[in-house]
């Protein structure tokens, strides 16, 4: 036999067992599908969990879903406070009896741990000492005064020693090189 026969021979019989073998190919891939589709695993809440932390496709979608419906449930949780919160009585409707004239107790605070004797000074008091007080003498040493609204300068006198940088104040002034603290009263600052 001859090299070009032999191949011609090789070639046609290969032909023919492909031309034989692919009706049997027809349908193979349906069919193989068919079969695995009932062996696949079912996906337990973790393996999901996992898919949503996947970094394909399907799980940014996921991701993407899970992230906005959380951004919806926090927007109405806000709407549904704020609105709830509108409907609430602000101060003027629940004391109208308080007119703008009217004085308002207003708490005077100030932490002096070591202190034997603390007191506040103001232009509400004529510049002369209010005592406070420390009755369960843990430091912290109070006084409530009513004052009408308005601003008012003042500072505590610690041991004898001026105090004016009162941190609970409203803003601080400075005059013959000592600080005095400020507080408004009604109108703005700390709305006492």
């Amino acid at each position: 036999m001859v090299k070009g026969e032999f191949d011609e021979l090789l070639r046609d019989a290969l032909h023919n067992e492909v031309k034989d073998a692919a009706g049997s190919l027809q349908g193979l891939e349906a069919r193989i599908a068919s079969e695995l589709e009932g062996r696949l695993p079912r996906l337990r809440p973790s393996d999901r969990f996992r898919q949503l932390l996947a970094p394909t496709r399907a799980g940014r979608i996921g991701q993407l879903a899970v992230i906005g419906a959380t951004a919806a449930a926090f927007l109405f949780l806000g709407v549904f406070i704020a609105h709830r919160t509108s409907l609430l009585p602000g101060p003027e409707q629940l004391a109208p009896s308080l007119s703008a004239s009217a004085n308002r107790e207003v708490l005077f605070v100030v932490p002096a741990l070591d202190a034997k004797q603390v007191a506040v000074v103001g232009d509400f008091n004529g510049w002369e000492a209010t005592p406070l007080s420390d009755d369960n003498h843990d430091g912290i040493w109070t006084a409530n005064i009513p004052l009408s609204p308005g601003r008012y300068e003042y500072a505590f006198i610690i041991d004898g020693r001026w105090w004016g940088q009162d941190p609970l104040a409203d803003e601080y002034v400075s005059s013959f090189g000592q600080y005095s603290s400020v507080r408004y009263v009604g109108g703005g600052g700390d709305g006492a």
